[in-house]
């Protein structure tokens, strides 16, 4: 009973996920952040990776086309990669919300954000109309 008096105010109105419901987003953001890690590596090894494509011995012109299109390429895995380890430090940020047990709460608003968003965007901060109201003012 105690559990339900933390998860409920005195209205009767929900304040916070209850541990059940918190450990099934955990596991939603541990299986996210497993993928987005072996995305991330595949990323960076791409970026690290001296390989020529072998492009000596053709035309000083194919050459140019060709090397610019690796530094475009090099470029957007760059900017994959960063927005990848974003992604990462937000998800890692969600489990220390669930830790703190104040996981699903609008920063905002300080409502609940329903579940169908939080297991469609996991770290989620921002309720719908949270976020509907922050486009609306900039």
């Amino acid at each position: 009973m105690k559990e339900q008096e933390k998860v409920q105010a005195a209205d009767g109105k929900k304040t916070r996920y209850s541990d059940e419901e918190l450990e099934e987003f955990r596991a939603i953001i541990l299986s996210k952040l497993e993928k987005a890690r072996a995305d991330l590596k595949l990323l960076t090894e791409a970026l690290s990776s001296g390989e020529v494509n072998g492009t000596d011995d053709t035309s000083p012109t194919f050459k140019v086309l060709e090397e610019g299109y690796q530094v475009l390429s090099k470029e957007e895995n760059g900017r994959l990669a960063a927005r990848q380890q974003k992604f990462i430090n937000n998800l890692e940020n969600a489990l220390i919300r669930i830790e703190n047990k104040t996981y699903g709460i609008c920063r905002v608003t300080g409502n609940l954000i329903p579940k169908e968003r939080l297991r469609i965007v996991p770290h989620a901060t921002l309720s719908i109309e949270a976020k509907l109201q922050q486009k609306t003012e900039s």
